[in-house]
């Protein structure tokens, strides 16, 4: 699959010294993000570049460290970076809290307010010889390949007011969206599309919602701009069912924050694991990338967490960010005929599945493989 974001970004790229900011975060986070690290180094090596990389702190761990979940070191430390390589967050020690006041998931909040990360996009695929591993038939989730840009900055998980009445009964959150915020990430999707299949599917709530309905008419307003570009509106609901039932139909996804959590989550079990998937996080400021999965506590320290969406997320960092497009090949490349050959973590390979570290120690040979064989 193809993503030339750099052609709607149309940054350029021509140091070939890059900082990368790493943030592995909580629970399996830091054993995917060392074997990603471990990956871009070989890449480096082979490729003559010279990657720095600097370790800060992001979710759980830095509220245990700093009593914050984005404290200001780590916005310093990924504004003075080229790109950003995330793991995932969070604890079940503030999950089962409800009156914590400081959650893990704020501090990814935060940092997408703060760098502008207002384009998360999600890709999401089948592999070859996966196909069986969806609980989906296999018939379904053959050649599926679409994307989902959801927008990450406006909604209902930043929208004020926000709380809960005197005595505690009643709570209330507050879904806004301003026409701005929405022709930005509209017209990020529009151009997406122009480099795919032209068809963008719109997915809101109008029915309902009144921030629905300015989606709509914003999208409809934006449309004659995009002449080439075919556009299928669908309420969510109908989507969270069309997205299993023909998956393959879709092209380009654009939907607000709170939906395209929802529904990105739930496209993601079509590719048999959700420990597959990769995304990037576009915005004003440096890009941000990162599995889509979550910390997968349960997992932490036993070298048993699939570290695939990690590893092709910083393929997408050296693409987008970096415009380094035959390397983020070889790495995607490496992946699928590491797969094809049967390597893989449990999740997604019964017999004989190999660990974290191992699955991606199999990569990097099938990297160097196939720098020689070019």
């Amino acid at each position: 699959m193809e993503m030339r974001l750099r052609q709607i970004l149309k940054h350029n790229y021509f140091n070939m010294h890059k900082n990368i900011a790493v943030l592995p975060g909580d629970g399996v986070g830091p054993e995917v993000v060392a074997v990603s690290v471990k990956v871009l180094k070989t890449i480096a090596k082979l490729y003559q570049h010279d990657f720095t990389f600097e370790e800060g702190y992001i979710g759980g761990c830095a509220i245990d460290k700093f009593g914050d979940p984005f404290p200001k070191e780590t916005q310093s430390l990924c504004e003075k970076s080229d790109a950003i390589l995330c793991g995932a967050i969070g604890d079940p020690k503030f999950d089962n809290d409800p009156s914590a006041k400081v959650r893990p998931e704020q501090g990814l909040l935060k940092m997408r307010k703060v760098l502008g990360l207002y384009a998360n996009i999600r890709p999401i695929s089948t592999f070859v010889g996966l196909e069986d591993k969806s609980p989906l038939k296999p018939e379904i989730v053959k050649g599926v390949d679409f994307i989902v840009v959801r927008e990450l900055t406006g909604g209902i998980y930043f929208g004020e007011p926000r709380g809960r009445n005197e005595d505690g009964t009643k709570a209330f959150d507050t879904c806004v969206y301003s026409k701005e915020e929405i022709v930005r990430v509209a017209k990020f999707a529009f151009e997406l599309a122009k480099t795919r299949k032209r068809k963008l599917t719109v997915v809101d709530k109008a029915n309902v919602l009144a921030t629905s309905r300015l989606w709509r008419q914003t999208i409809q307003e934006m449309s004659p701009t995009y002449p080439d570009i075919v556009i299928d509106y669908m309420f969510v609901d109908n989507a969270a069912m069309q997205i299993i039932k023909r998956p393959s139909d879709f092209d380009v996804i654009v939907t607000e924050n709170m939906f395209g959590d929802i529904l990105t989550d739930e496209a993601s079990v079509i590719t048999g694991s959700i420990g597959m998937l990769p995304s990037a996080s576009i915005g004003i400021k440096t890009a941000l990338f990162e599995p889509i999965h979550g910390s997968f506590p349960k997992a932490t320290g036993q070298n048993r967490a699939n570290p695939v969406g990690t590893i092709l997320s910083s393929a997408m960092l050296l693409e987008y960010s970096f415009d380094m497009i035959k390397e983020a090949s070889l790495i995607r490349q490496a992946v699928i005929n590491t797969l094809k050959d049967g390597f893989g973590t449990i999740d997604i390979v019964s017999a004989n599945p190999l660990g974290t570290m191992e699955l991606g120690d199999k990569i990097i040979d099938y990297i160097n493989r196939g720098t020689l064989s070019q």
